[in-house]
């Protein structure tokens, strides 16, 4: 089977990851690899998605997969945007960030929560990949005013999803992956990959 490393090292991409891409590829991570991270220093989800997986290929020689992803809460203009994973500041502290839009949400009307997750996929065979594949999805919600559930990472337990009723992380891990930001975009990238 195919190798491809996946532009990070974040436990909760890298399963969500495997499950999708179990019968085409072999993902590997970048610790399983030795690859160093880049900074991102994109303006857009696409643009960082690109710098790392050109960064992932040219340290690996593999072909690489990346994705920028986060949250984007129209009450808030758009933030946290492509800072979701260091909103609060630290890189990656879910609980400071889910925390920080609650309490920036606290005054928010019911009718006036709408958010989305968003996702920039970019595939590329080679570091220097003149033609990379990018695909980005959108996945419609709310955010809720407290945190529930358990499933998942990230802003998960804040953010409601109206077709099923529920918080992102009260869904089984194979519903969020069918539905997610991730997964359609996961899933549209297949599609070009096997065209």
């Amino acid at each position: 089977m195919k190798k491809i490393i996946l532009a990070s090292n974040n436990k909760g991409k890298i399963r969500e990851f495997n499950a999708m891409l179990s019968d085409i590829y072999e993902v590997v991570s970048m610790s399983d690899m030795g690859v160093e991270e880049v900074p991102e220093i994109g303006l857009t989800f696409v643009e960082n998605a690109l710098i790392k997986a050109r960064n992932a290929s040219a340290q690996s020689g593999l072909p690489a997969l990346a994705d920028d992803s986060g949250i984007v809460v129209d009450a808030l203009n758009g933030e946290p945007g492509i800072y979701s994973a260091r909103y609060a500041g630290n890189h990656g502290d879910d609980e400071a960030n889910t925390q920080k839009i609650l309490d920036e949400m606290a005054n928010v009307p019911d009718t006036q929560r709408s958010a989305r997750f968003w996702c920039a996929i970019v595939f590329v065979e080679h570091a220097n990949d003149p033609t990379p594949i990018i695909v980005q999805r959108g996945w419609e919600g709310e955010i809720l005013r407290k945190k529930t559930g358990k499933n998942g990472f990230g802003y998960d337990p804040i953010f409601h999803v109206p077709t099923h009723g529920c918080a992102s992380a009260e869904l089984a891990p194979e519903i969020k992956n069918a539905i997610s930001h991730r997964g359609q975009a996961l899933d549209a990238l297949l599609k070009e990959l096997k065209s």
